[in-house]
């Protein structure tokens, strides 16, 4: 009975193979003749032409957005956002400098001219050799607004260092407690350089990093050489208007009971004091008379003179009148392009 019962199961399903065989040869015919060819590839043909002639720009779009995925070729410098890095360099920059800009939190318009100075000179200058990262330092803040006003900048910017040890004075402290939080904030990626410049400085990021790249990169102490009259680096010490230190020298402030214990009175003549006791900054640089104060119509002292085409700094511009002359001296908008939107001669 069971093996009776198979063959019953099978023959249909063999005659089933059978019908399905005869009627794909009937429908679907192993050779095509020329003229069911043609009828198949016009349609295709048609089609491929109206996409070339008809949207050629399509190929165009294509081709644009493949080469913007394209990493450039060229050295660019990098920035850090926060604690995260995001490089865009394809060459190992030369060395590394951290520009500390000690200011106030509530000097919100100096920022953004700041701001605006620094990255356009990134952008403008991508053979830049170094990696420059600019931060805006200072002490913890007072004011309702601020807490609210300066979070927001650090979400957009993310260039802000607030220090909680120190008092908003730079001749009581902060100064000291910027090289030793940065030796501690950096510890595990260190610069070649730290700076410490105010924010009535314009620094011109070129000029600084060719002068910067003939220095040690150990043991360095660079800026301007006080009193204004010497120019031997070895007498007296940098001016406050911007000075560098060699990253070892950074690690050697934040650990010394030298410079933990001198800490309040002018900053800068402090940090000289400090290198001096403890036998450091054996390599210095005078970068006098490219760095220099704006010169006033009543001069002040010999660390004022007029604007040169080499300057690297230019200090004391108090307000915006004097970066506006400044910056039309280095003929800073150059980039500037006509356009229906503004008329800038009238």
């Amino acid at each position: 009975m069971s093996g009776r019962s198979g063959d019953q199961h099978q023959l249909p399903v063999a005659a089933m193979r059978k019908q399905l065989q005869h009627a794909g040869a009937m429908s679907f015919p192993s050779r095509l003749s020329t003229s069911s060819k043609a009828l198949v590839l016009l349609p295709l043909l048609l089609l491929g032409f109206i996409y070339l002639f008809v949207y050629p720009k399509e190929f165009q779009l294509q081709s644009l957005m493949a080469s913007c995925a394209q990493p450039p070729a060229t050295l660019m410098s990098s920035s850090r956002l926060g604690d995260e890095t995001t490089t865009m360099a394809t060459v190992k920059p030369d060395f590394r400098l951290l520009i500390g800009v000690l200011t106030r939190a509530d000097v919100y318009e100096r920022r953004h001219l700041l701001r605006m100075v620094y990255n356009l000179q990134r952008l403008s200058s991508q053979a830049l050799a170094a990696q420059v990262d600019v931060r805006f330092v200072f002490c913890r803040l007072y004011k309702d607004d601020q807490r609210v006003l300066v979070p927001l900048e650090i979400l957009l910017h993310g260039d802000i260092i607030v220090l909680d040890a120190c008092e908003e004075n730079l001749n009581e402290g902060k100064t000291y407690t910027y090289f030793s939080t940065v030796a501690s904030l950096y510890a595990d990626d260190p610069y070649d350089y730290v700076m410490k410049v105010d924010d009535d400085i314009f620094v011109r990021l070129p000029e600084l990093l060719a002068s910067l790249a003939k220095m040690p990169r150990e043991d360095a102490y660079y800026g301007a050489t006080i009193p204004c009259e010497e120019m031997d680096p070895h007498n007296g010490y940098m001016s406050g208007m911007g000075y560098a230190l060699s990253w070892d020298l950074v690690q050697w402030v934040a650990t010394s009971d030298i410079a933990w214990n001198h800490t309040v009175g002018p900053e800068d003549m402090m940090t000289g004091q400090w290198l001096r006791e403890g036998g450091k900054g054996k390599n210095r640089f005078n970068a006098k008379p490219a760095m220099h104060d704006y010169l006033l119509p009543v001069p002040v002292d010999k660390c004022e003179h007029e604007l040169m085409p080499d300057s690297i700094a230019v200090h004391r511009l108090k307000d915006n009148p004097r970066w506006a002359q400044v910056l039309g001296y280095f003929n800073f908008t150059a980039a500037l392009k006509p356009s229906k939107f503004y008329n800038m001669k009238s």
